[in-house]
């Protein structure tokens, strides 16, 4: 009996299958990439909320907070200290409140398009982070 050499109809489909699966990832890796990115963001207001926390226990309730959302000179960090791969200083703001005779309340916000990075990330838009620590995102 003359061997056969060929495929089996099992073989082709294992491949099929194989490649399927491998397609079905990419979209699940972009989401994950881009979450990845925006960990050097919320790091980064993570150090301006507890550089804002110490503003307002070191100046308390008399010091003008509205008029003073400058993140370099007004919470101590000097220029180039907050950028990065993917967010520069000019992404992110700071936004005080005055609420005397309480501690003033405070809103830090970080915005992709703003980013030069041709890496970017796409998603969120922007992400804030308020005086409790909650981050927010908006798409």
């Amino acid at each position: 009996m003359a061997s056969r050499k060929g495929f089996t109809l099992i073989e082709p489909m294992v491949a099929i299958f194989i490649v399927g699966i491998l397609a079905g990832t990419i979209p699940i890796m972009r989401g994950r990439i881009d979450t990845a990115k925006w960990s050097e963001g919320k790091a980064t207001m993570g150090s301006i909320r507890t550089a804002a926390r110490s503003l307002i226990a070191e100046k308390g309730n008399s010091y003008d907070f509205a008029s003073h959302n400058n993140l370099t000179t007004d919470l101590g960090f000097a220029a180039g200290d907050l950028d990065g791969k993917y967010f520069t200083t000019a992404c992110y703001a700071i936004t005080f409140t005055n609420a005397a005779p309480n501690p003033p309340t405070y809103v830090i916000t970080c915005t992709a398009a703003c980013s030069t990075s041709t890496d970017k990330p796409t998603t969120p838009s922007k992400v804030t982070l308020d005086q409790t620590g909650l981050f927010t995102e908006t798409p």
